[in-house]
């Protein structure tokens, strides 16, 4: 089985080596690594091509956002499995995908994997602010306020030729809308992982400013009408709550 990780980049120089050597120390796993670049001025193209010989695929260009370049990788990839590591991010220990593999062997069935994260300091990935604990999905999970942490989403090539890529105009909250898409619209075969995947730094666009927050929240809902579902009357009060209990 081979799994291709997608890491999407832009002017991000202080952490993309991080992002890159995690998911080259990976154990007893075949990768196809595909890193996808917006055109970095930064110097962070020149620190890719220092590990050009290990990546399968680099590409540098100009994009229309995040989700335009996870869409470009996920186009070019050619893994039995798909997952997403973002430049800020890594896996938790270097023997993430093998565990993430083991189980879509042991569980042919799975189309859909997910597992743990934690949010760290951007300076000191070693230490904790927040644990994102998932669970089990289940029929209400995002009606109750849940979703898979998106950085730990590993699912079957062929869900993405099935129910389509991101969509790229949502700018803040596309990885949810895809995820509600391949949850409750099409009922993909999901597992849970009780484990610890990914450490994800803090500072990401949606919780930057308030205008964001809000915007994302606009984009959530809006995520439900356009898959012909009605939100839930209290999905923002329990997602502020969900979030609260992370630091607990």
């Amino acid at each position: 089985m081979t799994i291709s990780i997608i890491t999407v980049v832009y002017n991000n120089n202080e952490t993309i080596l991080d992002a890159i050597q995690s998911v080259l120390s990976q154990k007893n796993v075949e990768i196809e690594y595909i890193v996808i670049d917006g055109g970095s001025t930064d110097g962070t193209v020149e620190l890719i091509k220092k590990n050009s010989d290990q990546i399968s695929v680099f590409i540098s260009e100009p994009d229309l956002g995040i989700y335009d370049a996870m869409n470009k990788g996920i186009g070019l990839a050619k893994g039995d499995v798909i997952g997403i590591l973002n430049s800020d991010d890594v896996y938790a220990n270097s023997n993430v995908l093998n565990d993430v593999c083991l189980s879509f062997r042991n569980y042919p069935e799975t189309e859909i994997l997910y597992g743990d994260l934690i949010y760290v300091k951007k300076d000191d990935i070693n230490k904790k602010v927040r644990s994102w604990k998932s669970m089990p999905y289940y029929k209400n999970f995002f009606e109750k306020g849940n979703v898979p942490p998106h950085p730990t989403l590993f699912v079957r090539s062929h869900i993405y030729q099935q129910a389509g890529v991101f969509d790229i105009k949502y700018k803040l909250a596309a990885d949810y809308e895809f995820m509600l898409r391949i949850f409750k619209k099409y009922d993909f075969k999901a597992k849970y992982v009780d484990q610890l995947m990914v450490k994800m730094r803090l500072g990401g666009a949606t919780n930057k400013s308030i205008s964001n927050i809000l915007n994302g929240n606009k984009e959530i809902v809006a995520a439900w009408k356009k898959n012909g579902l009605k939100p839930p009357l209290f999905l923002m009060p329990l997602r502020f709550f969900k979030r609260l209990a992370q630091f607990f």
